[in-house]
């Protein structure tokens, strides 16, 4: 008990720290601009070693995407949950609806001089176009791996969903760059992401529907003898 404990209390110290510097070094940043800035006088100002800043944030940009990890893994994490009978397009639109409502740091639609510092840096806007070509690339191979399918369908789907995650993303960044009050940024997130889910509809509103039903049927419970196969005949690996 006294050992878990003890890593309980340094894990909260890790994240206590973390956050620290992440806000310290986004405080430096808007006031100076993120190339005007060095890790060293970031570890100063946070009070830890320039090292301890680091191994947090092995990238530099990163002190301003502290959020990385979770907009490099969202989607292939919403898809690999979802529940049984849910396509992949209902899935990832209930996610960002839930994200909108809890006012998610990682749409994007944050404060105005956060907005403007990314977009007025090309190493940070570089950043961010490899933190969505990541999200893009764990999607597809999140759906290659439940469908079984390795050819390029699982791919375009993920292409397509990925595409709406980064435009919403700019679409509320350039709101914030403007100085749109957030609440009502978010607003017009919510129906911007309505308008761009319905587009994809037609397209890709059933796929992944049936596999991942197959994947959670039990034994004697409606179990078919042959593949199950979607409305239009196509094998899971076709859809």
């Amino acid at each position: 008990m006294a050992r878990m404990t003890a890593e309980r209390l340094r894990d909260r110290a890790k994240r206590q720290t973390r956050q620290l510097i992440s806000d310290v070094a986004t405080e430096l940043f808007e006031e100076r601009g993120f190339g005007n800035v060095t890790i060293a006088e970031i570890a100063a100002a946070a009070g830890v070693a320039r090292m301890t800043v680091t191994n947090h944030f092995p990238l530099k940009e990163d002190l301003v995407f502290d959020l990385a990890e979770q907009m490099r893994t969202h989607l292939a994490k919403t898809a690999a949950a979802r529940e049984p009978g849910t396509s992949v397009l209902e899935a990832l639109r209930r996610e960002y609806t839930t994200r909108v409502e809890c006012r998610d740091d990682t749409l994007g639609g944050t404060d105005s001089s956060w907005a403007r510092m990314v977009c007025e840096s090309p190493v940070l806007l570089a950043r961010l176009r490899e933190l969505h070509d990541q999200a893009e690339a764990e999607l597809a191979a999140q759906l290659a791996a439940e469908s079984g399918d390795d050819g390029i369908v699982p791919k375009l789907v993920a292409a397509q969903l990925a595409a709406v995650n980064r435009l919403l993303f700019h679409h509320a960044l350039r709101r914030s760059v403007a100085g749109e009050d957030r609440a009502e940024n978010l607003r017009s997130l919510a129906e911007t992401a309505e308008e761009a889910y319905a587009v994809l509809e037609p397209a890709i509103g059933d796929y992944g529907v049936v596999y991942r039903a197959a994947k959670f049927a039990q034994p004697g419970r409606g179990t078919q003898s042959e593949p199950p196969v979607s409305r239009d005949g196509a094998l899971p690996s076709q859809i």
